[in-house]
C-alpha cells in the first residue's frame, strides 16, 4: 500500500508572508527540499492542500497562486512534479467552504482516487486547520512550529495528542523511512 504526505504550503513548507502572489517571494524553510526529495525517494506520494482566501477576497488570482506553486515545485528541485495532487483552496472564511480547510474533502477525495489507506496518510501542517482537516479524514496530524502560531499551544493539538516537530525536515528527520 503506497504512504502519503499531505502538505500545507505557507507556514509549513515556505515562509507564510500573508497572501503571497509573487513567485519571488517564495522562501523555503532550511532542509524541506531535501526532505521532500526524500521522501519522493522512500516511494510517498506528496499532496499539496493550501487555503488561499486571498483567491476568494480578491487580492489575487489562482494563476498568481499558481505561479507561487510553480516557484516552489523549482526550489524543491527533482523530477517534476514533485506533488502528485494540488489543492488550492481558494474560499474566503465567509464563503461557503468546500475544499478550505478544515473540510478534509481534498483528503477523502485523494484517497479514494490513489487507493490510499487512510493508516498509510499523514497530513503535516502549522494550524488547527490543517489538523482538523487531518481527524475529519481520519488521517495522522502531525503539527510544525514554522507558523505564526506555535501549535503545541492549540487545544486541538494537546487534546488529540499531536505529535509537534520544529520543522517539516526535522519531522521527515525523525519520521520517513523506507
Amino acid at each position: 500500500m503506497p504512504r502519503a504526505l499531505f502538505l500545507d504550503r505557507d507556514g509549513t513548507l515556505i515562509v507564510d508572508k500573508v497572501y503571497l502572489s509573487d513567485p519571488d517571494g517564495v522562501e523555503l524553510f532550511p532542509g524541506v527540499a531535501e526532505a521532500l526529495r526524500r521522501a519522493k525517494a522512500l516511494g510517498h506520494r506528496l499532496f499539496l492542500f493550501t487555503n488561499q482566501s486571498g483567491i476568494g477576497r480578491g487580492y489575487y488570482s489562482i494563476e498568481d497562486a499558481l505561479r507561487v506553486n510553480a516557484r516552489l515545485d523549482a526550489m524543491i528541485g527533482g523530477p517534476q512534479p514533485v506533488f502528485d495532487e494540488v489543492c488550492i483552496a481558494p474560499e474566503a472564511p465567509d464563503q461557503p467552504m468546500v475544499y478550505r480547510k478544515p473540510s478534509p474533502r481534498f483528503i477523502v477525495e485523494t484517497m479514494a482516487k490513489y487507493g490510499l489507506s487512510p493508516s498509510d496518510c499523514t497530513m503535516v501542517g502549522d494550524s488547527a486547520a490543517d489538523i482538523g482537516a487531518a481527524l475529519a479524514a481520519g488521517i495522522r496530524a502531525v503539527a510544525v512550529r514554522t507558523g505564526k502560531v506555535d501549535p503545541s499551544g492549540l487545544a486541538i493539538v494537546a487534546d488529540n495528542r499531536i505529535p509537534v516537530f520544529d520543522t517539516f525536515a526535522a519531522y521527515a528527520a525523525a519520521e520517513l523511512s523506507a
